[in-house]
């Protein structure tokens, strides 16, 4: 008898038959592996991300030696499941990391072929030029992968006309120990059995299959007998994988079926005075065939209303009071067709009881804006104060859309009769509701009412003739397919189990098992749902996996290191894991979670982008606070501090260090483990143009503002500087520059209270003391004014307000000021590139740029970028290279190689700009001041 190895020996057995992707142990990422969207922990014992199919089949003979016989796999892809599909313990196999390739687009016959880790939007870019997409659209289309989306069989909006995942999928490919298997083509001589075997138990169960799943448009799927064994005598086998979710094999490659793009959309959206009313609504709509109509109900409503979401919506949609909204979309190719039925819907929905608000929506970009919204205040359930928070665990049940007004009432009865709030969004064209009953998970009275609500819906779905799972897949609930399908149906399940999986390996525990014990609801162990009163880490306990900051798109700034490496310990989810596993008993070894956390950029995007902030910056802060009060910290941050603290100092003797900074550079470089530190240290800027500190608070000329400066732009970009003077000069202002304090950001950031305590005290002094003076003051680097108005009240400082200088200028002509104009020539129209931590927190900064530079004549035009890969010192630091450069490589060497003017609002970016493609940036306001003819020396 061959003895089991550990499973720490199977690195080296994957590393020995040539596996080329990566074989990690770290227990960072091992914490961000073992969580999803639900509200389940199981931590895995390895992590490989192969490269390709290849990579997956020599994953699967490593593990037929026996020596490894114990070892589960379990793929996984953009890790949304709300349920724990792709949560277990062994070996994840991780194919969103490197198996992300649209392999072959058919635009003649309508079909393409990917590799499962395609994210969703990124296969839907790919398509776009060719006229086609992939229909499923889920909320998560930013992250989840196709082959998440085939293993849970997901959905969405329009699945009523389009059909769910399993609708749209053609054929796949699948990996087992003897190589690949594909329903393209011929099986191979060594699957003929396992087929065979699989499609006996497959005819025997399907009456009893049949006759157990009610026929829906959210159909049950998962091992889905019926459409396997077609009528004709035909064996579809890989219809049984759709909705596995991994249970029967990894999965190498998809083929989807497309649909040609519709041009023609109109959004209706339509407020109610109660959710009853809007639910009542949805029935009589479906007369006019819309693609969707969805349904968000007041609590929702209100969430969305306190986080500001609801400032998008037009005025006709924000009246006074709770408001349900319905959303009805149509979509086509007939432009009078689509007007003639979205008149008739909004005669119908005039004449309906509560309704309280109208408004139709034509242009694209507002109807996208539209839905954003619904999507984000569903995103923002999870942002609710208290232990307690809205949990998925029994939202995407499905019944007849006729039975859904009496299956709601009998929803609604279970959660007040166990004392449970809850928020309601859905899809009521195909009687699919989302409700998420709010638990604290952490409590084991909640975790006996997640149980009991559980098993009353359960019970609840099959008295109105409908599902319970419907569009997220299963994962734990896969614990009540026994009871729902029957035995006889379920035995048949259990046959095609054991053709494909006999040693019950992949994904164990889940759905269908053989001779293992079926993980459950309340038997799988829970992650922890809430940290200790008051603590630093708060946030850590409150990231529910929902993701977003794993959105694949180059120009969304969130996440910068998760984009440049598509590894998921390189994320807020994946770092707010494994903070809250090192603070919960040490899971995560401390070593590991200072590399994460040492990877993470500062943006701050998560802080404003993330639905319930996740604010891994400060939290990092609160870390290093802890670590470094036990442990010395390194050389290059001790004189970061030192630099940042004596700024001052060296501000006032750069005249005389400034011949020899070419020769101290290359020794601080090799001190600070930097490159490409700034060539040149900044000339003073001239003295009529600036302003004592002593004299501030007196009075001031009308037309001053007084412009402030953070330490590195003082030191080494003096140009932005003379160009904000010449440019606000030019617009008819006084500006004087004020002596700079620095405002203590790198040591916050490392960790440093007492130095950030002394540096924020002093700047906040200094800027009360000037605001005395009632003058506007402008902040001119966005990453300056940001930490002054993100980080300092959390810090708790109040500092007086300081303002970008497009904000201000905005509001200027907001109230009714003028500037002088010019002509604009037949030019390339410039563009404006923001600092990424200014675009999350403020949205509109580029819209307040094109309005500025239009106010002159000039139309200006403000570009999306994602993260420029500098953000303060990271981008200098020799680690850091690679991840530095492949940021500025994906959203914005582009725009900074182009042929058009280009400008950027930070100094960390114009720096990148210049030391990555050796063109010089400047700030807007040179280009002002260059228009309007007082441009300063350069």
């Amino acid at each position: 008898m061959i003895a089991h190895q550990p499973i720490h020996t199977l690195p080296e057995a994957l590393q020995a038959a040539g596996f080329a992707g990566q074989i990690e142990t770290d227990s960072a990422l091992r914490a961000a592996m073992a969580t999803d969207n639900s509200v389940y922990q199981i931590t895995p014992d390895l992590v490989v991300a192969p490269r390709d199919a290849a990579d997956v089949v020599r994953v699967l003979q490593v593990l037929q030696d026996p020596a490894f016989a114990d070892v589960a796999l379990t793929p996984r892809g953009g890790g949304t499941g709300t349920n724990g599909q792709s949560l277990n313990r062994g070996l994840i196999l991780d194919l969103r990391r490197h198996m992300t390739r649209v392999l072959e687009i058919n635009a003649k016959d309508g079909w393409a072929d990917v590799e499962p880790g395609v994210v969703l939007d990124a296969l839907n870019d790919a398509l776009r030029p060719h006229g086609w997409f992939f229909a499923p659209e889920t909320s998560t289309s930013t992250r989840c992968t196709i082959g998440g989306m085939v293993s849970t069989d997901a959905s969405g909006k329009g699945s009523r006309i389009y059909g769910k995942t399993s609708d749209n999928v053609l054929g796949l490919e699948v990996a087992r120990p003897e190589g690949l298997l594909s329903s393209l083509g011929p099986a191979p001589d060594w699957a003929v059995p396992v087929l065979a075997q699989a499609e006996r138990a497959a005819r025997e169960g399907k009456a009893a299959f049949v006759a157990n799943t009610p026929r829906l448009n959210r159909r049950f799927t998962g091992y889905d007998l019926d459409r396997a064994c077609s009528e004709g005598g035909g064996f579809d086998w890989w219809r049984l994988f759709l909705g596995a979710e991994g249970t029967l094999g990894p999965i190498t490659r998809i083929r989807v079926k497309l649909r040609r793009i519709e041009p023609e959309k109109r959004l209706i959206v339509a407020g109610f005075a109660t959710f009853r009313d809007a639910l009542a609504a949805a029935t009589p709509l479906l007369a006019d065939d819309p693609t969707a109509i969805e349904v968000m109900d007041e609590w929702v409503q209100r969430i969305a209303q306190e986080a500001g979401i609801l400032a998008g919506l037009p005025p006709a949609l924000r009246p006074e009071g709770p408001v349900a909204y319905v959303f009805v979309e149509f979509n086509g190719h007939d432009a009078a067709g689509i007007d003639a039925r979205v008149a008739t819907c909004l005669d119908r929905l005039r004449a309906l009881p509560g309704q309280v608000a109208l408004y139709q929506a034509r242009d694209l970009a507002e109807i996208r804006r539209l839905w954003a919204i619904r999507s984000a205040g569903v995103g923002l359930l999870a942002k609710v104060d208290g232990p307690s928070r809205p949990v998925a665990f029994v939202e995407d049940c499905v019944v007849p859309p006729e039975n859904l007004p009496a299956f709601v009432d009998d929803f609604l009865d279970v959660l007040r009769d166990n004392g449970l709030g809850f928020g309601i969004y859905g899809h009521v064209d195909v009687g699919c509701l989302h409700i998420r009953p709010a638990l604290n998970i952490d409590s084991a009275t909640d975790r006996a009412r997640l149980v009991a609500v559980s098993d009353a819906v359960f019970a609840l779905t099959r008295k109105h003739g409908g599902i319970f799972w419907g569009e997220h897949g299963k994962g734990m609930r896969g614990a009540y397919l026994p009871e729902w399908i029957g035995p006889a149906a379920y035995a048949a399940l259990q046959g095609v189990k054991a053709a494909f999986d006999p040693a019950e390996r992949f994904n164990p525990g889940k759905l269908v098992t053989l001779r293992r014990d079926r993980m459950g609801i309340a038997t799988t162990p829970f992650r922890p749902f809430n940290a200790p009163d008051g603590d630093a880490l708060d946030k850590a306990f409150r990231c529910n996996g929902n993701a977003q900051c794993l959105s694949y798109q180059a120009a969304t700034p969130m996440c910068p290191s998760f984009k440049a490496t598509g590894d998921l310990r390189q994320s807020p989810k994946g770092r707010a894991d494994a903070l809250r596993a090192w603070k919960s008993g040490g899971a995560v070894a401390e070593a590991d979670l200072l590399a994460v956390l040492d990877s993470c950029l500062g943006c701050k995007a998560c802080a404003s982008t993330c639905p319930v902030q996740v604010d891994i910056p400060s939290m990092r802060t609160a870390f290093y606070q802890s670590h470094y009060s036990r442990h010395t910290r390194p050389l290059p941050d001790r004189l970061t501090l030192l630099a940042e603290r004596h700024s001052g100092v060296a501000l006032r003797v750069a005249g005389l260090a400034r011949p020899l900074w070419p020769l101290l550079r290359p020794m601080a470089e090799r001190l600070l483990g930097a490159v490409d530190l700034p060539e040149r240290l900044a000339r003073p800027v001239p003295r009529h143009d600036r302003i004592a500190l002593a004299d501030l608070g007196k009075p001031l000329p009308a037309g001053t503002v007084l412009l402030w400066q953070d330490w590195f732009t003082a030191l080494f970009d003096g140009q932005v500087a003379l160009d904000a003077v010449a440019g606000l000069r030019a617009l008819g202002y006084r500006p004087l520059v004020v002596g700079m304090h620095p405002a203590g950001k790198a040591a916050q950031s490392l960790g440093a209270q007492g130095a950030f305590d002394a540096m924020a005290a002093r700047l906040v002094a200094a800027l009360t003391r000037a605001a005395a003076s009632q003058v506007p003051m402008i902040g001119l680097d966005p990453a300056f004014v940001m930490h002054l108005r993100q980080d300092y009240p959390k810090a708790g400082y109040a500092p007086p307000a300081l303002m970008l200088p497009q904000e201000f200028l905005s509001a200027e002509l907001a109230a009714g000021r003028r500037f002088p104009s010019v002509v604009q020539g037949d030019g390339p129209q410039p563009r404006i590139l923001s600092h990424c931590t200014e675009t999350t927190a403020l949205p509109e900064a580029g819209a307040q740029w094109a309005q500025v530079f239009a106010a002159i004549g000039l139309k200006a035009v403000p570009e999306a970028t994602g993260c420029c890969g500098m953000a303060g010192l990271f981008g200098h630091q020799a680690r850091h290279q690679p991840v530095s450069r492949r940021l500025f490589d994906m959203s914005w060497r582009p725009h900074v190689e182009a042929a058009a003017p280009v400008v950027a609002t930070g100094f960390s970016c114009r720096c990148q700009a210049e030391r990555l493609s050796g063109r010089a940036l400047r700030h807007p306001l040179a280009l002002v001041a260059e228009a309007l003819g007082n441009a300063p020396a350069a």
